[in-house]
C-alpha cells in the first residue's frame, strides 16, 4: 500500500486529469463493444419471438350439429404453403405449425356436403379455436332413368276399354277416349275382336237385323221361321267375318289401329268431319294418319264371302258392292254416334 500510495503520490502534477479522461474513453470503448455484440443477439431473440407458430382448432358438423368424420380441412398459408388434416370421429381437427401474422385461407370439404371456406389469422403462439363449422348438405341434380313400356301402358288402356259400356250393358270397346293412346299389339287387336264376337249383344244385334230383313223380304230367303234363321245365320257370318278381318287380321298385318279415336273437342263441324272420315282414314301404329285399308278390306272380304251363303238370286258383284256400301255407311253413322251421343252414355272403365 505504501508502494501504491507512493506511486500515486509520485504522479506528476497535471497527470490526474489526463488519467481520468483516458479511463473514461476506455470505458466508452468497452460499453460500445458490448452493445455491438449484444445487438445481433437481441435481434435474433426478437425474430424468434415473432416467428413462433400457432395452431387452429375446431369441429366440423352438419346443420343438426352431428359430427362429420373424415372431412378434409386445409389451410392455404403464405408462399403457397398448405396444411391438411382429416377430422376425427367426433368431427374435431387441429392444425399445427401455422405461420402467424398472415391472413390465411381455411377450407373444409366432405362427401355429400357443400364446401366451406373462410379466412383466419393467428398470433404467435396462439391456439385459435374456430368453434363448430357447419356444412350444408349438397343438393345435386342427378339424372333419373325412367323405364317406359309402351306395351304396359297399352295394356292398361285396353283394360279400361274392355269395361266401357253404353247404358251400362252394351260393350263399347272399339273406341278410345285417351287423348294419346298407345298402339295395340296384334294380340290385343285379336283380343278386342274376340270380346266383340263372343258378347251376347253381338248375337242380339244380328238377330234384330235379321228381323228387319225378314220384314222387308231381303235377301231372297224363304219366308217364315226357316227364312229368318237363314237370314240370322248369314248376318252372323257377315258380321263375324267383317270383325275378324277388319278389326284383327288386317290391322295386325298392316299395323293399323281398328279403334275409333274420340275427339270430343273443337267445333261441331270439325268433330263431325272427324267421325265421317274415320272409316276411310285411320291412325297407324306409328301414330301417323293412313288410308284405312283395314276397314275397306274387312268390308270387301265380308261382302265377297256373302256370295257363298246368300241365295243365288242375290249373288254377284252387285251384292258385293251393296254390302260394302252398306257396311261403310253404317260405320259413318256409328262414328257420328260415338262422337256426339254414345260418349255421353258410356260408362268409362277404371285402371
Amino acid at each position: 500500500m505504501v508502494t501504491i500510495h507512493n506511486r500515486i503520490c509520485a504522479i506528476p502534477n497535471g497527470y490526474p486529469g489526463a488519467f481520468l479522461k483516458a479511463t473514461q474513453v476506455l470505458l466508452l470503448i468497452v460499453l460500445a463493444g458490448r452493445l455491438l455484440f449484444a445487438a445481433p443477439a437481441f435481434a435474433q431473440g426478437s425474430e424468434a419471438a415473432n416467428t413462433k407458430t400457432g395452431g387452429i382448432l375446431g369441429t366440423v358438423a352438419d346443420l343438426n350439429s352431428d359430427p362429420i368424420p373424415n372431412a378434409t380441412v386445409f389451410l392455404q398459408g403464405p408462399a403457397g404453403t398448405r396444411l391438411t388434416v382429416t377430422t376425427m370421429d367426433d368431427g374435431s381437427f387441429a392444425l399445427h405449425d401455422v405461420t402467424p401474422g398472415f391472413d390465411s385461407q381455411i377450407g373444409v370439404t366432405a362427401d355429400g356436403f357443400a364446401d366451406w371456406s373462410s379466412s383466419v389469422t393467428v398470433d404467435p403462439g396462439q391456439e385459435k379455436s374456430l368453434g363448430e363449422i357447419k356444412l350444408r348438405i349438397l343438393t345435386v341434380a342427378r339424372p333419373i332413368n325412367v323405364s317406359y313400356s309402351s306395351k304396359e301402358v297399352a295394356a292398361q288402356q285396353l283394360k279400361v276399354e274392355e269395361h266401357q259400356r253404353v247404358l251400362g250393358f252394351i260393350p263399347n270397346t272399339f273406341v278410345t277416349y285417351e287423348p294419346h293412346p298407345e298402339p295395340l299389339t296384334a294380340k290385343m287387336k285379336f283380343h278386342l275382336a274376340y270380346k266383340g264376337l263372343t258378347h251376347p249383344t253381338f248375337f242380339a244385334f244380328e238377330a234384330m237385323w235379321a228381323g228387319v230383313q225378314q220384314a222387308s223380304g231381303t235377301p231372297d230367303y224363304r219366308p217364315g221361321a226357316k227364312g229368318y234363321g237363314e237370314r240370322f245365320g248369314a248376318n252372323l257370318a257377315s258380321g263375324g267375318s267383317e270383325i275378324l278381318f277388319g278389326d284383327a287380321i288386317l290391322p295386325s298385318l298392316l299395323h293399323q289401329d281398328p279403334r275409333y279415336f274420340y275427339r270430343g273437342s273443337g267445333t261441331k263441324k270439325s268433330r263431325a268431319w272427324h267421325a265421317i272420315i274415320a272409316p276411310f282414314v285411320c291412325q297407324g301404329d306409328n301414330g301417323k294418319l293412313q288410308p284405312n285399308y283395314s276397314q275397306w278390306g274387312g268390308s270387301l272380304i265380308s261382302a265377297s264371302l256373302s256370295n257363298i251363303y246368300y241365295p243365288s238370286s242375290n249373288r254377284g258383284s252387285g251384292l258385293v258392292f251393296t254390302n260394302f256400301g252398306t257396311s261403310m255407311g253404317l260405320h259413318v253413322v256409328l262414328g257420328l254416334a260415338q262422337e256426339f251421343i254414345l260418349a255421353k252414355i258410356t260408362s268409362k272403365g277404371k285402371r
